[in-house]
């Protein structure tokens, strides 16, 4: 697949690059170079980010780097069998439980909440840090909501991180889950609170928290592109009616 030529591979994680020095020089640039293309397509272009990932996991399979890189892309385009085996090969490698939550996730993709319940109430969660932790509770939910568990969802929520006023990483994404879940329970005006207390805290935009707020307060949106093309045609109406009377 085609790289950038101003792509060099030199923009990785120096950790990852550390990992990459275990090859020969030449194909460590490669495989940097691929792992570069899958972080800079995995969100706008998931389908070449997973090309990308592919050709650097012919390259490297045994760096634990390039198959955590391999394990997101193929969970972008929700290949979660192929994402857990990627996942559990990088863990085996590392020894680490970072990929924990996101592993658990897989599992519910492949239709097993319980089994991702499971791993929730196992020993590595609480080897999490806080940011793995607060993830693992997200997909706990998502598991019992699943499973039809609305009122179970809401409760396993519930946490010192969602009733805190400090703003982290996280509570932007944890605060919109506990107001979906809350509107998926049928109670609205708690799920417009948090939805408003979700938008205060999405500096980034990583939810959709201020349009399912604008719904429940029954805003509605006009396409501007719509509206303009909405007007020009009825310019063009008139345009036609003065025309005909002209010709009459």
């Amino acid at each position: 697949m085609p790289i950038p030529e101003e792509v060099t591979g030199d923009e990785i994680d120096k950790d990852v690059r550390q990992e990459l020095q275990s090859l020969p020089k030449t194909l460590a640039e490669d495989v940097a170079r691929n792992l570069v293309m899958v972080a800079r397509l995995l969100d706008e272009d998931p389908e070449a980010a997973y090309g990308y990932s592919r050709v650097a996991l012919r390259l490297a399979s045994r760096v634990a780097a390039v198959r955590e890189a391999a394990g997101f892309a193929a969970y972008a385009n929700q290949k979660y069998s192929e994402a857990l085996a990627e996942f559990r090969a990088a863990r085996r490698m590392t020894g680490s439980v970072e990929l924990w939550p996101v592993m658990a996730d897989c599992e519910r993709g492949l239709g097993r909440p319980e089994k991702a319940l499971d791993m929730a109430g196992t020993p590595e969660v609480h080897k999490l840090d806080k940011a793995g932790q607060v993830e693992m509770r997200l997909v706990a939910a998502g598991a019992r909501r699943d499973m039809g568990q609305l009122d179970a969802a809401i409760v396993t929520l519930q946490s010192p991180e969602l009733a805190s006023n400090s703003v982290q990483p996280w509570t932007a994404r944890l605060r919109y889950a506990y107001a979906d879940a809350l509107l998926a329970a049928g109670r609205e005006q708690e799920a417009r609170e948090w939805f408003a207390k979700a938008v205060e805290s999405d500096r980034d935009g990583s939810t959709d928290a201020s349009d399912r707020l604008a719904e429940l307060d029954g805003v509605d949106f006009v396409d501007a592109l719509d509206e303009d093309a909405d007007d020009a045609g009825e310019t063009a109406a008139v345009q036609d009616e003065a025309e005909d009377g002209d010709k009459d």
